[in-house]
């Protein structure tokens, strides 16, 4: 900033500052929902809790370790997606996720398993989308009279892999004959297929039978396994995350449409080195883009090389969610999942790949609203406290410093529409929430900026002290401020920080707020308080102790002249 010596131009300093708040706000009503609210907490406007009941393939009860890690990498893929103020705590052998707002379907991604696994497409026929109950007729064409276990009739040619669906995979490099399918009739229904009396049936039990039908290495379980899982993509896959890399799969797509028998997996999630979201331009549609480990990245590039033209899935936690064709050889260890993604969708498997898979399957519960009743009557005694604090401030600097008081009040008043303009945006770009511990972030911010204006007024007596007018002594004394108001707000910048790093749950967002009220009292006192005292120390009317409250200061400063001439006399 300027010195005594430099010409001041305080009008181009208030300009700026009104420029960056017009821009803020023209950002908050013309931008996103274009309402001026930011994002409350669970503990101010209530949110969404979903339990998520571990599954172990075996049915043992889930380690507190598996469990531990488990919320570690939930943790993470709620700060990968900016979802702040969420909350992931284990409860007995379940995990509960708490968010703000209803976002139910949020929380259950959050815990989802996330197993990659890359495999070859063996073959692939449609799904039979379900009837509705009036629409069935005297004789439906649904399964045959075999038994509700039984295949639907839909045999394959024996010596193609090709399906005789409208439109085929391409086989694969080394297609594997099917024999005929079984006819119809008394057939006994495809070995352990589980029924729907089965649901009761223990849950390892259930993951074992479904093993046994949709990862045999028979082919003749293999035909009955995918006719069979034709009729039930709509249904809850018990196997979903489960599923053994090191045999072959029958499995759904994730919109339901197809039926996959695929290879043993060639590469996993686990060798996935990277992985982000964004537009391919040359599709025009959200993808996720991969980076594999050095290892995966070899077998990558070989597989592609030997493999062109033919399916390759990508399955995440047992389901198809893209079978692209192989198009030509894919060296330098990166590939992408398309899948009709749209952003958030892209976002969301892209974050959850990013930091791993879950070491747990899970089942996750129906949404349940969580009530924010405790969390208003703190809100309210919270602002209550806090006008409370910006009152006494006030009052003080108005007796104490008078019209300079008023120039603290102004300067308030701007801090604060700037900290909420952007409390709002935050919460729209990048899911910041606004919680009981910011508020009480933002109440000491206050005693912060109230302490950068007290420096500079105190500065502004000594030089009267010492014998300067007000209007010269504005100038000095902001030089000799500045300096000391920097290195304060440095100070408590760097303990935020450091808090802010090393806490955890709701001490971030106070951390954060305080944080950012630090930040923008430096932008205030330096765009709107000094413009504005250098302006009042132009005016002869406000140079005036009557005004200033300066009276008593300078009264000190003649009597120390009269003094100094005394002894000199």
């Amino acid at each position: 900033m300027a010195s005594p010596s430099t010409p001041v131009h305080p009008a181009r300093y208030l300009a700026v500052f009104l420029a960056l708040l017009v821009g803020v706000y023209l950002l908050v009503f013309l931008t996103g929902d274009k309402q001026a609210k930011p994002k409350l907490g669970i503990d101010l406007q209530g949110g969404t809790r979903v339990t998520l009941t571990a599954r172990t393939p075996d049915g043992s009860r889930p380690t507190q370790d598996a469990l531990n890690q488990a919320k570690e990498i939930i943790s993470s893929r709620v700060n990968g997606l900016g979802v702040s103020g969420s909350e992931v705590v284990i409860d007995g052998d379940n995990l509960v996720i708490t968010v703000p707002g209803n976002e139910g379907n949020e929380a259950r991604n959050l815990g989802q398993t996330a197993r990659l696994y890359i495999r070859p497409v063996i073959h692939v026929i449609e799904a039979q989308q379900p009837q509705q109950p009036e629409e069935a007729g005297p004789t439906p064409a649904g399964p045959p009279a075999g038994g509700p276990g039984a295949p639907p009739e839909q045999p394959l040619p024996a010596e193609q892999p090709a399906p005789p669906a409208p439109q085929p995979a391409p086989p694969a490099p080394q297609p594997r004959p099917y024999p005929e399918a079984p006819p119809p009739g008394p057939t006994p229904s495809p070995g352990p297929a589980p029924q729907p009396q089965e649901n009761n049936k223990d849950l390892a039990q259930r993951i074992a039978d479904e093993k046994a039908l949709r990862q045999s290495t028979e082919q003749q379980i293999q035909i009955l396994a995918l006719q069979f899982q034709a009729t039930r993509c709509n249904e809850d896959d018990v196997l979903a995350g489960n599923d053994d890399p090191n045999l072959p799969l029958v499995t759904c797509s994730t919109d339901h449409s197809q039926v996959y028998l695929l290879d043993k997996s060639i590469i996993s999630g686990e060798q996935i080195k990277n992985a982000s979201s964004g537009m391919d331009t040359q599709r025009s549609e959200y993808v996720v883009q991969l980076e594999f480990k050095p290892d995966a990245a070899n077998v990558w590039a070989d597989f592609t090389a030997s493999h062109v033209g033919t399916q390759t899935a990508f399955t995440l936690d047992s389901q198809v969610v893209s079978a692209p064709e192989i198009q030509e050889a894919i060296p330098g260890g990166n590939t992408q999942i398309t899948g009709h993604f749209n952003a958030q969708k892209a976002k969301e498997l892209a974050n959850v790949l990013k930091y791993g898979s879950l070491p747990l399957s899970f089942e996750s519960s129906e949404a349940e609203t969580v009530s924010a009743t405790l969390g208003l009557t703190s809100l309210r005694a919270g602002l209550i406290a806090g006008a409370i604090g910006l009152a006494l401030v006030l009052i003080y600097s108005l007796l104490y410093y008078r019209v300079l008081g008023l120039l603290t009040a102004l300067s308030l008043i701007a801090s604060g529409a700037m900290v909420f303009a952007i409390l709002v945006l935050l919460g729209r770009y990048i899911n910041y929430t606004l919680d009981l511990a910011g508020i009480a972030g933002l109440i000491i911010g206050i005693g912060t900026t109230a302490d950068s204006f007290v420096v500079f007024f105190e500065r502004i007596k000594d030089e009267i002290r010492e014998g300067k007018t007000f209007r010269s002594a504005v100038p000095r004394g902001w030089k000799r401020a500045r300096k000391t108001i920097i290195s304060g707000n440095a100070v408590t910048f760097l303990a935020a920080v450091v808090l802010y790093i090393l806490a955890v749950g709701q001490v971030k967002g106070f951390a954060f707020t305080l944080g950012l009220t630090t930040i923008l009292d430096v932008v205030v006192v330096f765009l709107v308080t000094w413009p504005l005292v250098f302006l009042a120390s132009k005016s002869p009317t406000l140079a005036k102790p009557a005004f200033n409250g300066l009276g008593a200061v300078q009264q000190v400063a003649r009597e120390r002249r009269v003094s100094a001439a005394t002894g000199r006399g």
